[in-house]
């Protein structure tokens, strides 16, 4: 079976213009081509397809690309406004295509040369020349009609090979990839949720007809099984990628190293029997010493999965596990994560979590840790204490909004050095620039449940654009 998460990004990419100025005006049709041409060249990488429709410059034109758009199963649209285009032009080919769509509001140059342009004699020259910088005009036109036909309007303004230009064109791609990856990955449920949380418990069919992600609900006891038919020599390779992926600390017992390779190994086995590109998982086990062995001893392999970008989420967090996803799609990461304590000498929060962690955003090797005790929750066993990668960081909570269903709520700020709490679980320093105070009021204003994700860099524009065109809400607290 092939994952979504595993082919192109498709994107189809045309140009618009107006057939009635090509006899009127030489070359001009071809030299728009051209800048089309550039603009598929620069958005061609691996991972991204594009489906080049050419110069659309009628209505029955924009009919037959609309069709084009279905046929070639595109995931966003990118309408590339060369000079003047009519909207009846552009309304059928929006319309048909049925995907995001962000128009590329793009001239050629920074500006018109004025000098050699006003010395041009010919004045039929001097249009044709003025109408392939004619890109801006049509633009409101546009913006009209897609907003009375109740299309999203999305655009980039800028100059053709403007850095700054592409830097914005490369998150709509991001952006365009968090929302086709998400509608057809697999993420598992297993267990049920930690029984008193309201605010993780989640309608998982909307999940479905938001992020359009099929849920499938998968069962600890298949995995317990999965446990017993481990070999030994797949125990003792994966014994070996614990010493490589983390820093053992010298009191682990090899009991419980045995204990969680063994767990890994099935986990491993489980993701690939379901084709999952993210799980969710809480279960007790009372009363079933298979389970109770496999839940407590799942931290590790969940933590190797989570850097393998199939992020585990502990708690049956659902929205939590969507932030994740959102995050590693995006290249930043994404821990699972909530508050810990508020440290007001230094302004900052400290926050983690127990359970999995993103190790691969780790600062330095995740140590592993053996505990005697998973506060408030059964067993015992190996744990993952780590801290994220020191510099910029952004937060990422999906919540569920009363008005939009879903939102992001997102804070950039930064991972500091300093004292963390040695306690076997992942915890870090933050710094925001509104101040610990002022951060954590403004994030709990938003109503978010109290996990969230944790990623590095600042990727706030490229979180607020896939709220765009995922037609979810974003509010950005700093």
């Amino acid at each position: 079976m092939v994952m979504r998460s595993e082919l192109p990004l498709r994107v189809g990419l045309c140009g618009i213009g107006l057939d009635t100025y090509w006899p009127q005006f030489a070359g001009l049709k071809e030299r728009l081509e051209g800048y089309v041409a550039q603009a598929g060249a620069r958005l061609t990488r691996p991972g991204v397809e594009v489906v080049n429709l050419g110069l659309v410059d009628s209505p029955e034109h924009s009919q037959e690309a609309g069709h084009q758009c279905r046929r070639e199963d595109i995931d966003v649209l990118f309408l590339y406004v060369t000079t003047y285009a009519l909207s009846n032009t552009v309304l059928p080919l929006v319309q048909r295509a049925g995907v995001p769509v962000v128009v590329l509001n793009l001239q050629p140059e920074a500006a018109i040369d004025y000098r050699f342009f006003n010395q041009l004699e010919d004045r039929t020259a001097m249009t044709g020349n003025w109408l392939a910088y004619c890109s801006a005009c049509p633009v409101p036109e546009i913006a009209n009609v897609m907003a009375r036909a109740r299309i999203p309007f999305h655009q980039v303004t800028g100059v053709l090979n403007d850095a700054a230009t592409w830097q914005e064109i490369e998150e709509w791609l991001g952006a365009a990839q968090v929302r086709a990856t998400l509608a057809s990955a697999r993420l598992g449920l297993m267990g049920h949720y930690y029984s008193g949380m309201l605010d993780i418990m989640t309608d998982v069919t909307l999940v479905s007809i938001v992020f359009g992600t099929h849920i499938e609900i998968v069962e600890v006891d298949e995995l317990s099984a999965l446990r017993t038919e481990v070999t030994e020599k797949t125990l003792e390779r994966r014994l070996k990628d614990f010493s490589t992926s983390f820093d053992v600390q010298s009191d682990c017992s090899p009991e419980e190293l045995r204990r969680a390779a063994r767990t890994s190994v099935a986990l491993d086995s489980f993701v690939e029997r379901y084709k999952l590109n993210a799980l969710a998982y809480y279960y007790k086990g009372s009363g079933n010493a298979a389970n109770e062995d496999t839940m407590s001893s799942i931290i590790l392999g969940s933590s190797l999965l989570t850097a393998r970008h199939i992020p585990v989420a502990g708690e049956y967090e659902v929205k939590n596990v969507l932030a994740m996803k959102i995050m590693d799609i995006l290249g930043a990461g994404g821990s699972f994560t909530e508050y810990y304590a508020m440290d007001f000498n230094d302004d900052l929060v400290l926050m983690g979590h127990d359970g999995p962690g993103h190790i691969a955003i780790s600062e330095g090797k995740s140590k592993v840790r053996p505990l005697e005790v998973y506060h408030g929750k059964v067993g015992r066993g190996l744990s993952v204490e780590m801290s994220v990668k020191h510099g910029p960081t952004t937060l990422l909570s999906v919540v569920e909004d009363s008005e939009s269903r879903f939102k992001m709520l997102v804070a950039e700020g930064e991972c500091v050095v300093g004292e963390i709490l040695e306690i076997g679980n992942t915890n870090s320093r933050y710094r925001f620039p509104l101040g610990a105070r002022g951060f954590v009021t403004a994030w709990n204003a938003q109503g978010p449940a109290h996990h969230c994700a944790i990623g590095v860099g600042h990727v706030a524009s490229k979180l607020k654009k896939t709220a765009e065109l995922m037609g979810i809400g974003f509010h950005q607290v700093c």
